[in-house]
Parts: C-alpha cells; sequence; structure tokens
C-alpha cells in the first residue's frame, strides 16, 4: 500500500500525488497519470501493482482533490475540460518525474484516457523521462506531434473506441513510423478503458493482463 505525499511542482508550490514504494531503493520509477474521474482507487492500485513489479510509482492528482464517479461523465468530461494539459504536464507531471528521479533512478511515464494523452505530451516536453507508456490516449498533433516523440514509446488501444478511434491511432502510428522513432503499438478487441477493473461494462481482463504485462516488460527494458 503507498499513502499521499507532496512534491514540488516545476512552477513554484507543491502538488499532491500517491506514491507506492518498490523494495528497492534505487527501484525505476514511473508516474501514472489519471483518466478524467480523478485519482480514483483503481490507479492507486496500479501504482500498486507497479510497486510490486519493482518501480517505484508515483499518481500525481491532476484535479487537486477533486474525484468524479463513474457514473457522472459530463462531470468528468467538465473537470477534463477545465485542465490546462500542456501547464499540468510541464508543471505537475514533470515534477512528480523529478520527485522519482532524485536517486537517480531512470523515470517512465504512463497514463490512461486522459492520462494516456498526458503522457504523450509528456514523452514530447519532459526531459527527463526515458520511456512511456500511453493506454488508449492520443493529443491533438499541435500539442504533441508524432515527430517530437523524444522517448521510446509504447501503445495499446481498442478496436472497438469510439474515443480515440482505430483510424486516428493508425494515423499517428504511420506517423511515428515515417519519424525514425522507437516504438510500439497494440491493439485489443475491446472498448475503451478496458484495463478499468472498477468499470466491469467495459473491463477486459484478458485484454487488461496482456497489456499490463507488455507495459512492466517495456519499461524493464527501458528503464534498467
Amino acid at each position: 500500500m503507498g499513502k499521499m505525499i507532496s512534491f514540488q511542482r516545476t512552477g513554484g508550490g507543491t502538488a499532491a500525488g500517491y506514491l507506492a514504494e518498490a523494495t528497492g531503493p534505487k527501484a525505476p520509477g514511473v508516474v501514472v497519470i489519471q483518466e478524467w474521474w480523478g485519482l480514483q482507487g483503481q490507479i492507486k492500485e496500479i501504482c500498486d501493482r507497479f510497486a510490486g513489479a519493482g518501480f517505484h510509482a508515483l499518481a500525481p492528482d491532476l484535479f487537486e482533490g477533486k474525484v468524479v464517479p463513474y457514473h457522472d461523465s459530463a462531470a468528468a468530461s467538465a473537470a477534463m475540460s477545465s485542465l490546462d494539459f500542456r501547464k499540468a504536464t510541464d508543471e505537475v507531471v514533470r515534477g512528480a518525474v523529478r520527485h522519482l528521479a532524485a536517486g537517480g533512478a531512470k523515470v517512465g511515464l504512463t497514463g490512461f484516457c486522459m492520462g494516456g494523452a498526458v503522457t504523450v505530451i509528456g514523452a514530447v516536453h519532459v526531459p527527463e523521462l526515458s520511456a512511456a507508456v500511453t493506454f488508449y490516449g492520443l493529443p491533438p498533433e499541435e500539442v504533441a506531434a508524432p515527430r517530437d516523440v523524444r522517448v521510446p514509446l509504447q501503445g495499446h488501444f481498442a478496436r472497438h473506441d469510439d474515443w480515440v478511434s482505430p483510424a486516428v491511432v493508425d494515423d499517428f502510428e504511420r506517423k511515428l513510423r515515417a519519424a525514425g522513432k522507437i516504438f510500439e503499438f497494440h491493439r485489443y478487441e475491446g472498448h475503451h478503458a478496458f484495463m478499468n477493473s472498477d468499470r466491469k461494462e467495459v473491463h477486459d481482463p484478458a485484454a487488461a493482463q496482456r497489456a499490463w504485462e507488455r507495459a512492466v516488460e517495456f519499461f524493464r527494458k527501458h528503464l534498467a
């Protein structure tokens, strides 16, 4: 089990986040970015799982304490719309990366849905990162273009996703390949948010387990 901590934002002041630590003090780090529901218990559980797999994991609270019930998509959309994605990435996410990197270990970034988009933004704009894994989230190209991705990138996407559609994923993948980036994209027969075990209507246990294994393997390779 982890705990809530405070860490320094890059622009001054502090942010809050959930930290789960691996047993090894020099373990690599993974910053975990929430969905549009806020810092839900399921995201904290992801951090705990990363800690069990040998990573220090920190999930910054981008909504500053606001947690939206899963049934209230209108409130979640409003919360996401009020978030300045680039500022949050530059100040809070980068601050979380620096917090985990303070001990000298490499740090990766991952996120889900909204957090997946933030992950790609971080892969472009956070210089301290060594790898990134996005789950069914991609930002607009004007915010983070495929040609500007700086670190190895892994992506996990659903074939039946009307939020990040297969066409959008295919286009992003083509541009990564054309730019000569190090990446791998995986697609699953399922729906958006298939990793979220709290949302039984979309959760796909088999796909979620395979995606998890691939993400852990990817981070072990690039954060060693």
